[in-house]
């Protein structure tokens, strides 16, 4: 998943990144209000990690962006206010979450995979889509009852076309979502049509074809 993780005390943001890049999610970080009002505003996250008093302004009115842009991005907002009056105010201005600091970074983790579940899944822990199965806690995929062995990245490939499916997907969208702030680096997309030729190939040998190419646009999960 992809995560953006707003906080201005350095150390406690580089824990957090340390600590969910372990569990395999793409981070990508920012250190005061203005990065993040733009990183949010321009790219689409899974998660945003939200502290509300940055140096520079305050997390809440980047969260009134969000829902006003109706952005999709669950967001845990994680402060030092530990008020009720500042959890209402949070959570009525549409967080998913109020987690007060300090906290564990386990439980951090715990309250991400829930918002993720209520959010892309419905509550629940497995997705299926006609013979795909694919557990997202244990990270493993089941085609026609059959595991299929994914890397990591094919693993977030086929979850981000499943929860984006019959979208059209640039090469852009999808290396930015994989890779996240890293991307700007790539000299090309070689490396998006190895993953993707990889798992179009890993589906179709188990009978699931279904990722398409939309030549001169990217790539579609669609079963139409």
């Amino acid at each position: 998943m992809k995560i953006l993780i707003v906080e201005d005390e350095i150390e406690l943001q580089q824990s957090i990144v340390t600590y969910l890049q372990k569990d395999g999610h793409i981070c990508e970080t920012a250190s005061n209000f203005s990065e993040g009002s733009y990183k949010s505003d321009l790219y689409a996250y899974d998660i945003i990690l939200l502290d509300i008093n940055l140096l520079d302004g305050s997390g809440l009115d980047i969260l009134k962006t969000l829902k006003e842009e109706h952005k999709h991005s669950g967001i845990i907002i994680i402060s030092a206010n530990s008020s009720l009056e500042d959890k209402l105010k949070g959570l009525d201005l549409g967080a998913d979450d109020y987690l007060t600091k300090p906290f564990h970074l386990a439980e951090l983790n715990s309250r991400i995979r829930a918002v993720l579940r209520r959010g892309h899944y419905e509550g629940n822990d497995i997705i299926n889509f006609n013979e795909i199965s694919i557990n997202t806690t244990s990270r493993t995929v089941v085609v026609n009852e059959v595991d299929i062995v994914l890397t990591r990245k094919e693993f977030d490939l086929l979850l981000f076309f499943i929860t984006n499916k019959n979208r059209v997907l640039s090469k852009e969208i999808i290396a930015e979502h994989l890779w996240g702030d890293h991307s700007d680096l790539l000299d090309n997309f070689d490396f998006i049509y190895v993953h993707i030729n990889n798992l179009r190939k890993k589906l179709t040998n188990k009978g699931a074809k279904y990722i398409q190419t939309t030549y001169g646009s990217g790539y579609k999960f669609t079963d139409t």
